[in-house]
């Protein structure tokens, strides 16, 4: 792709290459003189924004860059969603009047050429040519709550067996409860039986600092929990659906977004993981399990929502019925989770209340 920062040779019929600088910008294209440009497409990284319009093509992921960009006054940016570091520039131009427009990965492999043809330019170049395949961005306040929630759940595992680990150099009870742990936060080991061993002063401490941070951990994710909560209309359709309460509501919606992006409920239990790998080879189909190439804690949640509560839900207990002689243990309860995330997208994507079949 071309260079940004070459210079041009310019004569008076114009440049030897418009995608180069030159001091005559006047005999070339707008956009080269901080006019609007109408569309450009960005393809971002953590530290650069490169366009496919401009005199510059490469600018810093951070407010500096923004507001280059903004100097060539576009109408709408075409951009792919890259994790957090597409977050901030996408709602930085939103709030000054860019219409932000994405384009789904999915979408955007399909448009690769064959022939390997990959730069930042290129890229770029692609997304602006396809804005009519694009939707509009739309800020998620629930995904960053469920982010946050699975971050305090995550250090809550961490710290839990930790102190477990912990308190099996000290003591034969490595069991974990609320008033237990409030006092081995204080430092309260009068009720403990103790191993008096030369490393006990030290492993004392650490049990009150991490009995500490569990208990703080533990009332943060009580209140990320309601914030979650909250966010979930009461007349959601997803809470039509038996076993599946606010939390797990929540927890869906923020971190699948929009569930028109999975036109067929093959490509949502794909995207959560639970599709199943199956090799053919002649007239013989052998099963590999599932794919775990999706989304984790969609995943572990609907595994966790079928193992718990399939009773609740009449087609699951009817599946459960028909196939427990079959299928034995983690295998039925995956398989249980694969038709839970089925009826979480019919229900969903037809915006219908859960009707038992």
């Amino acid at each position: 792709m071309v260079e940004e920062i070459t210079e041009a040779k310019s004569s008076v019929k114009g440049v030897t290459n418009p995608y180069r600088r030159t001091e005559h910008c006047g005999k070339i294209h707008e956009y080269r003189c901080d006019k609007e440009v109408g569309v450009i497409g960005i393809d971002i990284s953590k530290d650069y924004l490169i366009t496919s319009r401009g005199r510059e093509r490469k600018y810093e992921n951070n407010k500096k860059g923004y507001e280059k960009i903004l100097k060539m006054k576009p109408c709408a940016i075409v951009l792919e969603p890259t994790g957090v570091y597409a977050i901030r520039p996408c709602q930085y131009f939103k709030e000054r009047g860019i219409k932000v427009l994405q384009v789904s990965p999915n979408i955007l492999s399909r448009e690769k050429e064959f022939r390997g043809k990959k730069t930042d330019f290129y890229d770029a170049e692609k997304l602006e040519n396809m804005a009519d395949k694009a939707k509009e961005y739309e800020y998620n306040p629930l995904k960053e709550l469920v982010t946050l929630y699975f971050f305090f759940k995550d250090m809550e595992v961490k710290y839990e067996n930790r102190l477990k680990r912990t308190l099996f150099l000290v003591s034969d009870n490595d069991k974990i409860n609320k008033e237990r742990l409030e006092k081995l936060a204080n430092g309260d080991f009068t009720q403990e039986e103790l191993y008096n061993l030369e490393y006990t002063p030290i492993v004392l401490e650490e049990i009150r600092v991490l009995a500490k941070t569990l208990l703080e951990t533990q009332e943060k994710l009580k209140e990320v929990r309601r914030m979650i909560e909250e966010q979930v209309p009461e007349d959601h359709v997803l809470l039509t659906i038996p076993g599946i309460g606010r939390l797990a509501a929540g927890i869906i919606i923020g971190v699948v977004g929009d569930i028109r992006r999975f036109p067929k409920p093959e490509s949502f239990v794909a995207y959560c993981g639970l599709d199943p790998i199956v090799e053919r080879s002649g007239r013989g189909v052998i099963s590999r399990g599932i794919s775990k190439r999706g989304n984790k804690y969609l995943r572990s949640l609907f595994y966790f929502l079928a193992k718990m509560n399939y009773s609740r839900n009449p087609t699951l207990l009817k599946f459960y019925e028909s196939h427990k002689d079959r299928l034995q243990g983690k295998k039925l309860y995956t398989a249980l989770a694969r038709k839970l995330a089925r009826i979480v997208w019919s229900v969903w994507y037809n915006n219908k209340p859960y009707e038992p079949k």
